[in-house]
């Protein structure tokens, strides 16, 4: 029996060698050639929790979650994954329409156009890297050295510097408005439309009043690992690149389900490969610990928290936990309707306003959250960005300039808010 155990051992020690060397060699870039995007709308509660039970399991790519009857829901298939998807919604007699047929023709065609345009400088007619976005802030206090300071205020899982702007000329006291992009990494169109409006307000001296009455605190990339992954290995990806304890070596946690108010109690999975993992532990991601630590120390002077995602038009004040709206909901809802209607007046882009769990679906842990509920911040803000879908998370680069502009409408009658409201 000795010899056939040790055969026996001889081919596990092989398979685990193939297995090690299969986990160590880098991957090539995803392609995602043949990849679809399907859309589903359910009409029954069964549909819906299956849904839910599908994006809990973690095998498909939920573009767009299960959030109500009646509307659509957006899942990525890779060709393998694309018959067993069809047939589970089938059974469950959802009717899928296919989104995007190709995600990597449209994914080579983009990279072909950025790779002719070269994007180691900053500009709005394309997306950029981490370092290209980094590098830039710091050419701001160089030429902006009244308006701008630029400050190290931490490093992410992976030894990237996370910094973080300040614009304003009034001084330290002045109520500020504290915004940041990127936590999913892969909605690019988010730090593009923060330093977009960033860019607007420094480089545009109608705004040197409005800078001296109010500051600005902007964190453009606050997942900068998830970030850098999606330029290098995955264009998909969303959560952060932290290590888990999953057997299957799944790695990241959502870092918008991360912040520790009502963490993980809905919308949320404990299961490390879902895209929805909570984390092990509320602030167990080191780049939410750093935003947080820099909202908690500006305090009572932020007077909105502004963070910004893509997909869906929307724009959303907490609570995201549960379907009980703050007290002073209607405060939140009125700026958010000017705000809103600067927005559509630009380019006629159509917003939903209202609540995170009455206009998507319940979700613990989020940043909005925490802000109102933890630091107190009355005005708490999350901002879904174009589109509604036709392109998802590709957003073509042409529209990046177009959502910055009617964004920036948006982010000016906020600021005016702050502004008449607040500043002495």
């Amino acid at each position: 029996g000795s010899r056939g155990a040790h055969s026996a051992m001889k081919v596990l020690l092989v398979l685990a060698c193939l297995v090690l060397a299969a986990v160590a060699t880098p991957a090539r870039p995803k392609t995602h050639l043949g990849s679809k995007v399907l859309r589903v709308v359910p009409e029954t509660k069964d549909q819906l929790q299956h849904l839910q039970q599908l994006l809990l399991q973690g095998h498909y790519d939920f573009w767009k979650e299960p959030r109500a009857l009646g509307s659509p829901v957006d899942i990525m298939g890779t060709v393998s994954r694309l018959p067993e998807l069809i047939a589970s919604l089938t059974n469950h007699g959802l009717r899928a329409t296919v989104q995007i047929p190709d995600v990597g023709k449209v994914m080579e065609s983009q990279a072909r156009e950025r790779m002719q345009r070269g994007s180691t400088r900053m500009d709005w007619a394309d997306y950029h890297d981490y370092d290209v976005i980094n590098a830039w802030m710091a050419s701001l206090v160089t030429d902006y050295p009244d308006l701008c300071t630029l400050e190290a205020v931490g490093t992410s899982y992976e030894g990237r510097v996370m910094n973080l702007l300040t614009l304003g000329s009034g001084g330290a006291d002045k109520p500020g408005i504290f915004i940041d992009g990127g936590i999913h990494a892969r909605e690019w169109i988010s730090p593009a439309t923060v330093t977009y409006m960033v860019n607007e307000l420094v480089t545009d001296s109608a705004f040197s009043d409005l800078l001296a009455n109010v500051n600005f605190y902007v964190m453009p990339t606050i997942n900068p690992d998830g970030y850098a992954y999606t330029f290098s290995d995955d264009r998909f990806w969303r959560k952060t690149r932290s290590e888990t304890d999953s057997a299957f070596g799944c790695k990241g946690a959502d870092p918008n389900r991360n912040w520790d108010f009502h963490w993980n109690e809905v919308g949320a999975s404990s299961n490390p490969c879902s895209e929805t993992y909570a984390g092990p532990h509320p602030f167990s991601e080191v780049e939410m610990r750093v935003v947080r630590d820099e909202i908690t120390r500006l305090g009572s002077k932020i007077k909105v928290y502004l963070t910004f995602h893509s997909y869906s038009q929307l724009w959303m004040y907490p609570w995201g936990f549960t379907t009980d709206l703050p007290s002073d909901w209607q405060d939140l809802d009125d700026l958010a309707q000017n705000a809103v209607s600067a927005l559509t007046s630009v380019h006629g882009t159509t917003y939903e306003i209202g609540s995170s769990t009455n206009t998507i679906y319940a979700a613990a842990g989020g940043s909005d959250d925490w802000a109102k509920g933890v630091s107190g911040v009355k005005y708490a803000y999350t901002v879904e960005l174009r589109d509604q879908g036709n392109y998802g998370f590709l957003l073509p680069s042409n529209q990046i300039i177009p959502t910055g502009e009617e964004t920036f409408e948006a982010l000016k009658v906020v600021a005016n808010f702050v502004k008449d409201t607040y500043s002495k």
